[in-house]
């Protein structure tokens, strides 16, 4: 008896009726829903401090901005390891950052859409979790044994693109919003951001780091699925470049800096993927090989 058919026959042994599937699913969005509501009303709880950690970076790139004036330079090691908090800030100790509100409820509903993005976050293994024991008994042995790898996989990138954003991404791109503020002259244009609008543009750049991150788990699935090889992936790979710029003008705010901070990992990625899939493709050899497969 072939791999195959083993395979078959376990998810053969595994077929439930339609209404144990739909009952099965309606548990599992009920622990869904339970998670993330738990999830939702402890980072609401603690909202103030968690928007005061996502301010940090501007707080460092302000503190750095203030010491050297507005047409001074800073090391950029320097500003990572601020926003780090691996060196101390320059000024005095304490030193806060303006942001504004200007409507009644702002600070409130910025406090809801900061508890809602964080219990996403947090509740993701329990979703990931509950994804997998669903769709598993439909998964051959070879595919569970692949499918568990991606779920660690897959919030490790996106923990890794979030915190490229936090220690990298914002210190620069605040530092580069309070070089273009101007004074002289009897003008003063100066930053004071909203409460919300800082929320979102942190948001956006860590949802947009986050998913651009997981290009090795979904060229690495196609690869399992065969839909794509490392040698088209290798053959492509000028137009794949051309695809990342793209992406990294369209997801980050106007200006070089962002683009090019998420264009090089982005490319390094994608050279990782081809590395994925020729693995898999080695390993497919080798398991058809030793079932005397062509």
């Amino acid at each position: 008896m072939t791999r195959l058919d083993t395979d078959e026959d376990e998810i053969e042994a595994s077929r439930a009726p339609l209404m144990d599937h739909l009952i099965e699913l309606r548990g599992r969005l009920v622990i869904c829903v339970v998670a993330f509501v738990l999830a939702f009303f402890l980072c609401f709880a603690f909202a103030e401090p968690l928007y005061i950690f996502l301010v940090k970076p501007f707080a460092a790139a302000a503190a750095f901005h203030q010491s050297v004036g507005a047409h001074g330079h800073v090391s950029p090691l320097d500003l990572i390891m601020g926003t780090a908090g691996l060196i101390p800030l320059p000024g005095v100790d304490g030193q806060t950052v303006n942001l504004i509100y200007t409507a009644p409820l702002e600070i409130l509903f910025t406090k809801m859409k900061l508890a809602g993005f964080g219990a996403i976050v947090l509740a993701f293994p329990v979703l990931a979790w509950q994804l997998y024991r669903f769709v598993a008994p439909g998964l051959y042995r070879n595919e569970k044994g692949a499918f568990l790898p991606f779920l660690l996989a897959a919030p490790l990138l996106f923990t890794l693109g979030a915190a490229l954003v936090y220690f990298v991404m914002l210190p620069f791109v605040m530092w580069f919003s309070l070089s273009q503020q101007i004074t002289g002259g009897g003008v003063s244009a100066a930053l004071l951001p909203k409460v919300s609008d800082y929320l979102n543009l942190v948001t956006a750049l860590i949802l947009a780091f986050g998913l651009c991150f997981q290009l090795p788990v979904v060229m690495t699935l196609l690869g399992l699925a065969g839909i794509i090889s490392s040698r088209i992936m290798a053959e492509g790979r000028r137009y794949a470049i051309m695809a990342v710029v793209v992406v990294a003008a369209v997801v980050t705010p106007p200006d070089p800096i962002s683009q090019i901070m998420l264009a090089i990992p982005l490319v390094l990625l994608y050279e990782l993927s081809i590395w994925c899939v020729r693995l898999i493709e080695l390993r497919r050899k080798k398991a058809d090989a030793a079932e005397g497969l062509a």
